[in-house]
């Protein structure tokens, strides 16, 4: 019974029994959820380029890099426009647009990254 619900789940076989309706409801809820199945390498690739995009539109932003499949988001500001608490708005700032505009699976977490460096050369 339950080799003849996992066959007919895909319908490989007519389904017949309540078992196999239900295990095809299962699926097919299961499959809508967002990120359940792989999707498509341009659909991955337009999901990327939004949201660096929507992290580079922040005012002081300078680059955004979206890593790790898209859980993590490292946006550069320059630091004569961002000080330590503009920086730690933003990062909140970011992460709410991020959770309001764009639909993704999981967790995206948000780095805002402030440097300044300065370089001398010694002879």
């Amino acid at each position: 019974e339950v080799v003849h619900a996992i066959a007919a789940h895909h319908e490989d076989i007519e389904p017949s029994g309540v078992l196999d309706v239900l295990i095809q409801a299962a699926d097919t809820l299961s499959a809508a959820r967002p990120g359940a199945r792989q999707e498509t390498f341009e659909r991955y690739i337009q999901r990327l380029h939004d949201l660096e995009e929507l992290c580079r539109s922040f005012p002081a932003v300078q680059e955004a890099y979206a890593l790790q499949a898209g859980r993590e988001v490292r946006v550069m500001v320059q630091p004569e426009r961002a000080d330590d608490e503009i920086a730690a708005k933003l990062a909140y700032d970011i992460a709410r647009a991020i959770e309001g505009e764009l639909s993704y699976p999981g967790e995206i977490r948000v780095n805002v990254i402030r440097q300044t460096q300065f370089t001398e050369s010694a002879k």
